[in-house]
């Protein structure tokens, strides 16, 4: 079962969770408090520069980048450790990467920068609808986000 609760973010299952308060005025205004889990759709530019940023990686390009499988093009993302870039196509959502089944990069890193996109995706989202955002990191990796909706109680 998928979400989408703001902008480009579809939410569905993966290893990292988020706590998050959807969009209230799909839900009639009632406050609740919903823990998702989630594969995010890298389609903004913005926020994967903020976790690139954020990762401390090096800015992210827009161009053609050559895998081990063919040549992709789209926001070109240099991961630590990993022979062949990341290639996130905005128009489809789509991430491609060859690491070689860890050989030539761990996923553990990938799974770093998709976290931190999808966080980054959120903060953007919520603060552009006037939310404010805690964001926490949790001892097993994951991270928590309080959405502060004004007029409510989070």
């Amino acid at each position: 079962m998928a979400y989408n609760l703001v902008g480009s973010v579809l939410l569905s299952t993966v290893a990292k969770s988020l706590v998050w308060l959807p969009d209230f005025s799909l839900l009639g205004g009632f406050l609740v408090s919903h823990i998702v889990q989630i594969e995010a759709q890298v389609r903004d530019p913005v926020a994967i520069r903020a976790a690139c940023s954020r990762l401390q990686l090096p800015e992210p390009h827009l161009g053609s980048a050559k895998l081990f499988s063919g040549l992709r093009e789209g926001w070109i993302v240099q991961l630590s450790g990993w022979r062949y870039p990341v290639v996130c196509n905005c128009n489809s959502g789509q991430v491609d990467f060859d690491n070689y089944e860890g050989h030539w990069g761990a996923r553990s890193r990938l799974d770093a920068f998709l976290q931190r996109y999808a966080v980054e995706k959120t903060l953007i989202e919520a603060r552009r609808q006037g939310h404010s955002v805690v964001e926490q990191s949790l001892a097993d990796g994951s991270v928590k986000l309080t959405v502060n909706v004004a007029g409510g109680a989070s």
